[in-house]
């Protein structure tokens, strides 16, 4: 049976059900079911949830096991790739007996859910046809909560119909763009040359908040004739193939991941054509076959088109002779073979069951078919095997053209409206922490600034405030809530907070609670108020309380009779020490999953300058060429130029390669990210100091990636910042007198002996001074906390690490 798939706006997928529903009856319409088994992830935590295991060491656990594609591996495979589980079930108790009970009920059905587009229609009731289940709450079919019993598959056994009816973010996001573009557009006063025709507005979307919606024409139903059409944008702009070619594509639909940017940059699309066929060919087949590499070497003039036949050129031309869609494989057997349109969909489907029987039947029509039109028989049965080959890897075009004209829409509106853009695909995923952090971070390269979140300011949604800057979003805080965040735009629209305080008084505390205005505090959001964030938060049950009695005095009468609301408030402000960088961003990071308000590489800045010379965004095909004192492509870029880089660490993945496991960590030193690979020896033995947001200096080599074009970091050795301290200072200078105990000196030098950095003490007492350096064994590890308790002991200016 044949399978429908249709994309919508999110918020316009439930109205399509309800007037399916309503045009077939809702006794004919339900929704399909799954079963969700228990993967090798989920197997370990659902099992060391009932066998009462800590929750750290059941994620520790899950998050060991490998990645294929985008599914788990299975715990047998993940136990013979992955050493460190095996290691953690010697060393734990009771670990053994959870990894082989998971092992028993992995793949089992978990549970029974409901296809996240699946849609049943049946030319009667469906309880003729097959069983259903009824979601909670809901009783019959008619109330429109029904599902089928059966999966997807087994209702095309049965001879059913599904509908895919799947709301496409994207299309949302596009929405809330346009939507942004138009307020913008009304806030300057004029509207840019845009398409001559009045458009639709689209539905309104509910996780857009209405005050942050762009109001356009008055809410009439539609827009100024003036007014921004994504519909009529040209298919030829040269920004949006400049931005695709630079593999900007972060945030852009379909185009975004690593390897399809790794196509991009070999394919260099500039029609969009060229478009339609990237979507088709970024999967498996057409990426091993080397149809991939067939394509882009005639796209570019590195092999000739081959056209096959004169009259197949009109089919062919556009992919540069390569058979690439399912549409192709049907005009070739209309012209060639002489097939009927029907007749070439189902020759389409024989090739993509590969049932050889049907094929040899198709084969010998195909050939008699061309051998009538005077087409040479061994031409025609070498495109034959052609279509055969490719049959098994074609897609369909009508689906890759729809795609490619939305990833161009997304292109378009992030190379000429970046803001407003990157707002909506922000604000598209406001609790996904991993996503707003990768999206933060792009919008950054764009140029655009996006502000501390702002209780007076900021609604619910990422919004932007002009072309080059966006409001945060409260909704990205962790610990709020769309009704908290109601209630507070609510409340300000008498006037902004003042402070705490009169924040405190003004909201209402049963949605706004003390975790939502911690949360807010951490964040950054009452910075405009007040920037002491410690003493905003030692401050806050001083301002709960002053709230409780603001109301309780408006709920009651004085002893007198008289109303006591005028009575005096206790403001007990707290006072408290500021918070240092490292702390304040940490709590950003909790409540925001980024840092917004600096960097914590900022810290050791100033020290790393000794001996640190080239920044992570330094690194580009141009600096391996200068430091190899030639261009970029030459010997010595590819072989490898030495450097020395520091960064936080923001990410971590393992790889299996054929030399063995690989780590690919994400590092971040506020100018730029590099992904920096290390192998597994170096990476197990580096492996304690390898953290999330803590500093790792590398040594290492930048080289030339002829594949992608860009520069990649292979690191030989690793250091946490103590280490490469001890490393690259020349010693450690102690200014001593008679007044020093060298017992105590002793007992706090004692525990980082066996260093790799000299002690040099400055010993002057009344009569003399002298220089004695201490021995080999007394060399020590620069790490902080001997710094710190020398320092508290000697004072901070007679402890001093000195570099060359």
């Amino acid at each position: 049976m044949p399978d429908f798939d249709l994309d919508f706006f999110q918020d316009g997928r439930e109205l399509v059900i309800d007037y399916v529903k309503k045009k077939y009856g809702a006794a004919c319409v339900s929704q399909i079911a799954t079963f969700g088994t228990m993967a090798s992830k989920a197997v370990i935590r659902d099992v060391g949830r009932v066998m009462e295991f800590p929750y750290g060491l059941c994620d520790r656990l899950s998050k060991l096991i490998p990645l294929e594609g985008v599914k788990p591996v299975s715990l047998k495979k993940a136990r013979e790739t992955e050493p460190e589980i095996n290691a953690i079930a010697e060393s734990e108790e009771g670990v053994p007996e959870l990894l082989e009970l998971a092992a028993r009920l992995e793949d089992l059905t978990r549970n029974v859910g409901m296809h996240a587009g699946g849609v049943l229609i049946a030319p009667g009731q469906l309880t003729d046809f097959c069983p259903l289940y009824c979601t909670e709450n809901a009783h019959t079919a008619e109330d429109g909560k029904a599902v089928s019993q059966f999966d997807k598959d087994d209702v095309e056994a049965i001879g059913l119909v599904k509908f895919d009816f799947l709301g496409l973010r994207t299309l949302t996001i596009i929405d809330w763009a346009v939507r942004h573009i138009h307020r913008l557009e009304q806030d300057r006063g004029a509207h840019p040359q845009g398409a001559g025709r009045a458009v639709p507005v689209a539905h309104a979307s509910a996780t857009l908040r209405s005050e942050e919606r762009p109001q356009c024409s008055a809410q009439s139903s539609v827009l100024s004739p003036q007014s921004f059409c994504i519909e009529s944008i040209p298919l030829d702009d040269k920004a949006s193939y400049d931005l695709l070619k630079a593999c900007n594509t972060t945030a852009v639909f379909q185009l975004e991941s690593r390897g399809m940017k790794d196509l991009i940059k070999r394919l260099q699309p500039d029609t969009f054509e060229d478009i339609v066929a990237l979507v088709a060919l970024f999967r498996p087949g057409p990426l091993e076959s080397g149809m991939v590499d067939d394509f882009i070497n005639r796209k570019h003039g590195r092999a000739e088109a081959d056209y096959f036949h004169p009259d197949l050129e009109v089919s062919l031309k556009p992919t540069y002779g390569v058979i690439v869609y399912q549409e192709q494989v049907m005009q070739i057997s209309q012209i060639i073979g002489g097939y009927t349109l029907g007749g070439a969909d189902m020759l389409r489907r024989a090739m993509g069951k590969k049932d050889p029987v049907e094929m040899a039947r198709q084969r010998d029509i195909f050939v008699a078919g061309a051998v009538g039109r005077d087409i040479d028989k061994d031409l025609a049965t070498r495109l034959f095997d052609l279509m055969e080959m490719f049959a098994g890897y074609g897609f369909n075009k009508s689906h890759s053209a729809a795609y490619a004209l939305v990833a161009y829409q997304t292109a378009y509106l992030k190379a000429h409206h970046p803001a407003a853009f990157m707002a909506a695909t922000l604000s598209g995923d406001l609790d996904n922490t991993e996503k707003v952090r990768t999206f933060y971070a792009d919008t950054l390269q764009q140029g655009i600034t996006i502000l501390l979140p702002d209780v007076n300011s900021s609604g619910y949604a990422f919004s932007p405030t002009d072309e080059k800057t966006i409001a945060y979003g409260l909704g990205a805080i962790k610990g709020t809530g769309e009704a908290a965040i109601e209630g507070i735009v609510k409340a300000r629209a008498n006037g902004p907070f003042k402070d705490l305080f009169d924040f405190c008084r003004r909201v209402d505390k049963r949605s706004v609670n003390r975790r939502t205005i911690e949360a807010l505090i951490k964040a950054g959001a009452f910075d405009r108020i007040s920037d002491h964030r410690a003493a905003l938060m030692a401050s806050v049950d001083g301002a709960l309380a002053s709230a409780d009695q603001q109301a309780r005095a408006a709920n009651q009468d004085s002893l007198f009779g008289e109303d006591d609301a005028d009575a005096v408030l206790i403001e007990q402000k707290a006072e408290a020490p500021r918070w240092t960088l490292r702390e304040q961003l940490a709590f950003e990071k909790i409540s925001l999953g980024i840092y917004l308000g600096g960097h914590p590489y900022q810290e050791y800045q100033q020290e790393l300058a000794n001996f640190i010379r080239v920044k992570l965004g330094d690194l580009n095909p141009s600096f391996v060429g200068k430091t190899n004192g030639g261009g970029g492509g030459g010997y010595g870029a590819r072989r490898g130029v030495p450097v020395l880089l520091a960064g936080i660490v923001s990410g971590l993945r393992l790889q299996q390669t054929r030399r063995g496991r690989m780590a690919v960590i994400t590092l971040d030193d506020g100018s730029a990210q590099i992904e920096l690979t290390v192998f597994n020896e170096e990476y197990e033995r580096s492996r304690p100091w390898i953290k999330e947001d803590e500093l790792l200096v590398v040594q290492g080599k930048a080289s030339l990636d002829e594949y992608s074009g860009n520069v990649r970091v292979s690191g030989e050795e690793l250091f946490d910042f103590a280490t490469a301290r001890s490393r690259f200072a020349q010693h450690l200078a102690l200014n001593c007198n008679e007044s020093t105990r060298v017992a105590q000196l002793v007992e706090i030098i004692t525990p980082w002996r066996e260093g790799e950095c000299k002690v040099l003490i400055n010993y002057s007492n009344a009569v003399a001074n002298c220089r004695l350096q201490l021995g080999e064994v007394w060399q020590v590890t620069l790490h902080d906390e001997l710094l710190k308790e020398l320092r508290a002991v000697l004072g901070a200016e007679n402890v001093n690490v000195v570099y060359g």
